[in-house]
């Protein structure tokens, strides 16, 4: 049997990176020479981890001080500490990055050769950050088809955009790129129903009633899909399709394709002139429903951090790995919302099985509490249950999660809506406006017995949320 002591090793090869003894390469990342930040590592280490300064260090010379010295001005400080430190500890933290810092940090570990680190990261942004890709459909899908690497990212997008509210707005080439696509997973009549709703786009003059459309509106919508339509796989269309869907539209036809296809659907044996693309390789095996946990739109927490609060919720001693039970449904955000509690009792009044989470401003600290029992405005009370927990959840400066059920069910929860404080016992108290009175507070409590913050001094809060948990059956 193998013992492995993978932390130790990380701890240790994180330490050499910071204290920079016997270096023998300085790598300067950044344009602006004021910015500019230098990184002294150790060759042996980065050539063995990545192909790309392997080529790098075997072109580069020794200076005068036996150290080789690499520019980068191309990426930024903030994106290479992610990498550099991955390099010597085999460990990432992207919950400080932004979305768009995170896909560049996908492209960097595509440039220098991190195959393990981009395969995590592709599957990163899907699961997390989807709303996102979406968004910037555009821009992500061209950079995806340019790479090869990036097959993950570029089978989501082209899988998901046409449901995209933007997809009117998708340039021609990338359309047409998705289009050509054998393992596009859609049915053939969703591909062109989708197709003539961005033609229509291009051409908001059209009649909205198709019976009223002249040879003229035909005509303009042709031009403009000139260059897509043939990339429909017409012959895959199913009879009662080809007659819903096609004949609508037979003016944007070629004449010889048309009659083709219709000679397909009366008697299939039949030799045709038109070019016959092969159907797409749709999947048949039915497989198992992923259910996202949470929060496409979370501004605090992962979908690993959803997971663990959901095993909480359902009491299970090994958490959820990837099929959350619950759905958390966003009814309450500090930065879109406002920061004052009595906004959460106007808003949530009456809904139970609530969950806040809260950013703690300055430490980044993610603290929240589960409160199974109806939020009530206007009727002040303290309620007992013994179902509420409070948490701390593990961050970058947080080694493991702490969860404090409650312990004791008298006062576990302050619904207190005059004052206003929202408060769970005295383990974690939300009061009055949390982002500007810095009146929030974690105390040793009787009805929680452990505590989620070692701090007991008051604090207020970068971002809060509150989510309504859903059973997903």
């Amino acid at each position: 049997m193998t013992t492995q002591f993978y932390d130790r090793l990380s701890n240790d090869s994180t330490q050499l990176l910071e204290s920079g003894v016997n270096y023998d390469v300085s790598i300067e990342v950044g344009e602006e020479v004021s910015l500019v930040n230098i990184y002294k590592v150790h060759s042996i280490i980065l050539q063995s981890r990545s192909p790309y300064f392997k080529k790098k260090f075997d072109e580069i010379t020794f200076n005068e001080n036996h150290v080789k010295v690499l520019k980068l001005p191309n990426i930024s400080v903030k994106v290479f500490n992610v990498i550099i430190k991955y390099i010597y500890s085999g460990k990432i933290s992207l919950e400080k990055l932004k979305n768009s810092d995170t896909f560049d940090l996908l492209i960097a570990s595509n440039e220098f050769e991190l195959d393990e680190l981009v395969e995590h990261l592709q599957s990163h942004l899907i699961n997390n950050n989807s709303s996102w890709l979406r968004l910037k459909f555009a821009q992500i899908y061209r950079t995806s088809y340019q790479v090869k690497n990036f097959k993950i990212i570029r089978d989501f997008c082209s899988n998901t955009i046409f449901e995209s509210e933007n997809f009117h707005s998708l340039p021609e080439d990338v359309l047409i790129s998705i289009l050509k696509q054998d393992d596009l997973q859609l049915e053939e009549s969703k591909i062109w129903k989708y197709l003539i709703e961005w033609g229509k786009a291009k051409n908001p003059t059209l009649p909205t009633n198709l019976d009223k459309w002249t040879s003229d509106n035909f005509l303009s919508l042709k031009k403009t899909l000139k260059e897509c339509l043939p990339h429909i796989r017409y012959f895959s269309f199913s009879n009662e399709d080809v007659i819903e869907k096609i004949h609508p539209y037979q003016q944007l036809l070629e004449h010889q394709l048309f009659s083709d296809i219709n000679i397909k659907l009366i008697t299939p044996n039949k030799p045709i002139s038109s070019i016959v693309l092969p159907p797409r390789n749709i999947l048949n095996t039915i497989l198992p429903t992923r259910i996202t946990s949470i929060p496409l739109f979370s501004n605090i927490i992962t979908n690993e951090h959803a997971l663990e609060i959901s095993s909480w919720i359902n009491r299970k001693k090994i958490p959820c790995i990837e099929n959350n039970p619950y759905e958390f449904k966003l009814l309450v955000r500090g930065s879109r919302d406002g920061f004052d509690i009595k906004t959460i009792y106007n808003i949530c009044d009456q809904v139970s099985k609530t969950i806040i989470i809260l950013k703690v401003k300055g430490t980044g600290e993610i603290l929240g509490g589960y409160n199974p029992l109806e939020l009530e405005n206007y009727n002040d009370q303290w309620k007992k249950t013994k179902e509420s927990f409070v948490f701390s959840l593990k961050t970058t400066n947080m080694k493991d999660s702490i969860l404090s059920r409650a312990y004791h069910e008298n006062c576990t929860i302050g619904n207190i809506s005059s004052r206003p404080e929202l408060s769970f016992g005295h383990a974690l108290r939300l009061i009055g406006n949390l982002k500007t009175e810095r009146r929030c507070c974690c105390e040793v409590s009787f009805e929680y017995r452990i505590q989620i913050r070692s701090k007991c001094s008051s604090f207020s809060v970068e971002e809060y949320e509150v989510f309504e948990i859903l059973s997903n059956k």
